[in-house]
């Protein structure tokens, strides 16, 4: 019985915090679905072909304008990699893809507090720049050339259709023209809908771990673990061990989000739970997936870097908001289990329920449903054709074109198909 119990806590805590969040997660991902329609793939492309500032700050604008899952962010960036961008650039994209998107910053913000948005979207560019220097600095010519032979062997990972899949705008004019076409609300909803099919998982995985960890391990352990009872080892503690908890939790992106929150109202350091948000590119399935797309030998540099980048912005976010008195006073993250009644957030979720609705509806009447089958496929695989949103059935209007081929070959999302030469 009193498993039963503590199993029934963590259920209901898990779906107060769910029910404090949908709004947010839809309207985050409704905006993201926006830009990502807008944003060609090919103009992208176009600018990344070394690791100068300009090609890193291209890299950082595309990611944020771009996908949320993580595993559909490392295909594309290894799909770029193959279209010639530095591998500078291609990490710069990840990492904006996951952690400078507005989904992640509108859920952090009401689950933990604006202050964290802050801090993420401050520290992002932060991580950016010190994976930059390392790459410059460390990332000889050998193991470049070594990755990114490994690279065009185009060998499986996880999520290659969907990121394979230009689902862009097919029309003339700038992103306002273009967003009152014909097309458009077919193309954003498909956006929409392929997003959350990638995310889903992390998401509700996120959620039942932090429920199960709020409701299960006693706040004592937490505060001997954070060393609550001595500020300064805090505040060292925290962007150090961040990551590693981020690693053992196989949960990614937004789906850190509740157990960030868990963390600090246990006591973490702000500088540590920002940390930990940074670190979704760190679990073990996407190393595991680094080294299948780069080899052994460039995954372990990637995550050294990147782990090193995260501690780094950890750091200097901690010391920046600590210095302008930023960090939030009071732990008052939304974890707690309390009955549903009808208030703002009640309200907000029953729009967002709608719009979700509307966008679902559209999806399917579109014909979009045959491309979630196509959602893991293989480079050079179905999952690569150009998903036309004005398309009014399931590829009607569609043109193909292979993403992930080799560099040099046939534009993505344009033109006719060609085959993947290493495929």
């Amino acid at each position: 019985m009193g498993a039963l119990r503590a199993v029934g806590h963590a259920l209901e805590t898990t779906g107060s915090m769910t029910w404090e969040i949908l709004w947010a997660l839809v309207f985050g991902f409704a905006l993201s679905a926006l830009l990502q329609a807008v944003v060609r793939r090919s103009t992208i492309e176009r600018h990344l072909g070394d690791d100068g500032p300009r090609a890193v700050a291209v890299a950082t604008l595309a990611g944020a304008a771009s996908s949320s899952c993580s595993y559909a962010a490392v295909a594309l960036a290894r799909a770029l990699v193959r279209k010639g961008a530095s591998f500078t650039a291609a990490l710069a994209f990840e990492i904006a893809s996951t952690n400078l998107v507005v989904e992640l910053g509108i859920v952090l913000a009401v689950l933990v507090g604006w202050q964290f948005t802050v801090g993420e979207f401050a520290g992002g560019p932060v991580m950016i720049v010190v994976v930059a220097l390392a790459c410059r600095r460390f990332l000889g010519r050998p193991l470049a050339e070594a990755a990114r032979a490994q690279a065009e062997l185009g060998l499986a990972g996880s999520m290659e259709g969907h990121a394979a899949m230009d689902m862009s705008i097919d029309a003339p004019g700038g992103p306002w023209r273009r967003l009152r076409s014909p097309g458009a609300l077919s193309a954003v909803s498909r956006v929409f809908v392929m997003e959350w099919a990638a995310v889903l998982r992390d998401v509700a995985l996120g959620l039942v771990v932090a429920g199960a960890v709020a409701a299960w391990v006693p706040t004592g352990f937490w505060h001997h673990f954070f060393f609550t009872g001595h500020p300064g080892w805090t505040e060292v503690w925290g962007p150090l061990v961040g990551p590693v908890i981020a690693m053992a939790s196989f949960v990614c992106s937004v789906g850190n989000v509740p157990l960030a929150a868990v963390l600090w109202n246990a006591g973490m350091s702000f500088g540590g739970v920002v940390s930990f948000v940074f670190a979704d590119l760190l679990i073990l399935p996407v190393v595991v997936i680094h080294r299948r797309y780069y080899g052994t030998r460039m995954a372990l540099f990637v995550l050294a870097t990147y782990y090193g980048a995260i501690v780094v912005a950890g750091y200097v976010v901690e010391l920046v908001f600590a210095g302008t008195g930023l960090v939030p006073a009071g732990r008052h993250a939304r974890v707690a289990a309390r009955a549903l009644h009808w208030d703002l957030t009640s309200a907000l979720d029953m729009v967002a329920l709608v719009l979700a609705l509307v966008l679902v509806v559209r999806f399917v009447r579109s014909g979009g449903l045959p491309m979630l089958k196509e959602m893991g496929g293989a480079p050079g695989g179905a999952g690569h054709a150009h998903h036309d949103g004005a398309a009014g059935d399931a590829h009607k209007g569609a043109r193909p074109g292979p993403l992930d081929g080799p560099a040099g070959g046939a534009h993505p999302g344009r033109g006719k198909a060609a085959p993947d030469a290493h495929d």
